[in-house]
């Protein structure tokens, strides 16, 4: 039998304030009127009340989605508009199976796994999601900072010759994105409303990036050369028939294998894993909101995250791809100079230096506050912590050293984000076989575990998004990282 204490960690969030169970009690009232009532008066309420999924959505919108976006479209035009959706549908039907089992059981996912799978699977989860957090925390900084550097000589046109100063203004910057990172983070352990203050900032920063994005391939579209949206529709499929076969949107060398292994690990990263679960936990969700978390999940993760990396790729296949102003081995491409050259295109400077910038500082200062918030949660759990009071801040500082990044960033370079999101895919496998194990275990569902027809589909799509994952890992693993070590030794 478990102890007390160890029930207590294992089930529910303690993050609510004294009104909640009222607010939960209305909300479970609104749910069952909702059956009665038509689909718009439901998708009205559903979007009120969504919010988890936009986080996923926030997180997964940072640095990596940025450059592998940003690489597919100046190196490859619109051939890989087809892999960020494929591999954030794929992640999708692994994570509404996550969903359908917090929501069935209440239980925190991390001791899910750890009794009803193996131990070993669960830590090595909980470790390689706080390692991912760690690691992507760098760059995000760096691209924050190094955006709003960038804006600022444009809103002032001064430009820092001395570099003592030039360090001193970034480590500020950094300093001022983690400052915003605390604040926000901080804020969701403060019961319901915080959380609901949280989400709405999320929701209002991911329409910003999408905006950003979207007046960007507009104007495009009305410039001299414009777009070709033939072309673009066909980057939406992995191969096309012409008359003398099937020709694969799949490149074969080794930047193309790179940026698409990148395109398809910046989807859904196995940090998001471990934060999806606890986010329908502290906002009290249970069995009667597993509509609500399908919904979640359609609107607030697969939607905007398609829309968003799309407009990215489309926006530098449009004004990058075949300007010239990359050399043929290039390896390197910031958004800085991505910004330069969509003004040399004939987008207006306040559109490539500010819209752009903006967007890209959104999405780099969306993943630093989730990061802050994964860090928080995967730490509490690997040491048994409620993730409440001083004892959860001080976790979520763990990935803080990361603001330095924004010095170590201009010594590396952006095309670091490729093999980085490439390492995050290799650690993917081991949350995405104990979700499907669980979904499978009777002795944890019960009742509620999936049976016939559903069952059978369900496992399938499990299963797909499994193999599909190990074999990008393992062609990576086979055909990029061998060049490497060639390089390095």
């Amino acid at each position: 039998m478990k102890s007390e204490i160890q029930e207590k960690i294992v089930k529910g969030m303690p993050m609510f304030a004294p009104g909640d169970p009222e607010i939960l009690t209305r909300e479970r009232k609104e749910l069952t009127e909702l059956q009665s009532k038509g689909r718009l008066a439901r998708i009205r309420w559903y979007f009120s009340k969504s919010g988890p999924g936009w986080m996923q959505s926030a997180m997964t919108l940072g640095g990596g989605s940025a450059m592998a976006s940003l690489f597919a479209g100046a190196f490859l035009q619109y051939k890989l508009l087809w892999v960020q959706p494929l591999a954030m549908v794929l992640g999708i039907i692994m994570l509404s199976a996550l969903a359908h089992q917090t929501l069935s059981t209440k239980t925190r996912p991390f001791y899910a796994m750890k009794q009803f799978v193996s131990p070993a699977l669960a830590w090595a989860w909980a470790i390689f999601a706080l390692i991912a957090t760690i690691i992507w925390h760098f760059p995000q900084y760096a691209l924050a900072a190094g955006m709003a550097d960038d804006i600022i000589k444009a809103l002032t046109g001064i430009e820092i010759v001395s570099q003592t100063k030039q360090t001193f203004l970034l480590l500020g910057l950094g300093l001022f994105f983690l400052g915003i990172g605390i604040a926000v983070s901080w804020n969701y352990g403060n019961g319901r409303k915080g959380i609901k203050i949280f989400e709405n900032i999320i929701k209002i920063i991911i329409w910003f990036i999408i905006f950003s994005f979207a007046t960007v391939v507009i104007i495009s579209s009305f410039s001299e050369n414009g777009i070709e949206w033939g072309k673009v529709f066909r980057g939406f499929v992995p191969f096309s028939f012409t008359d003398h076969g099937i020709n694969w949107n799949i490149p074969t060398d080794k930047r193309g294998i790179s940026i698409l292994i990148a395109s398809f690990s910046a989807a859904v990263g196995i940090n998001m894993t471990f934060l999806f679960g606890y986010s329908f936990l502290a906002k009290g969700w249970g069995k009667e909101h597993k509509g609500l978390a399908k919904f979640d999940l359609i609107t607030g993760m697969l939607l905007p995250y398609t829309l968003a990396t799309a407009l990215m790729i489309i926006a530098a296949g449009t004004t990058i791809y075949g300007s010239g102003t990359l050399a043929a081995d290039a390896t390197n491409l910031s958004p800085i100079q991505a910004a330069g050259m969509l003004e040399a295109a004939g987008i207006p400077p306040l559109v490539s230096r500010l819209i752009f910038g903006m967007g890209i500082i959104g999405m780099a200062v969306n993943a630093i506050i989730l990061h802050m918030l994964v860090s928080g949660f995967a730490v509490c759990e690997i040491f048994g912590i409620e993730p409440q009071g001083w004892k959860y801040k001080l976790a979520t500082l763990i990935p803080a050293p990361g603001f330095l990044g924004v010095i170590l960033w201009s010594k590396i370079g952006t095309w670091i984000a490729i093999p980085t999101s490439a390492i995050s895919l290799i650690m993917l496998p081991v949350a995405y076989i104990g979700f499907f194990l669980l979904n499978n275990s009777e002795k944890y569902l019960g009742k509620d575990m999936p049976t016939g027809r559903l069952r059978f589909w369900w496992n399938t799509g499990m299963i797909v998004a499994i193999l599909v994952t190990l074999a990008s890992v393992t062609y990576y693993l086979i055909t990029v990282v061998p060049t490497y070590f060639e390089k390095w030794f």
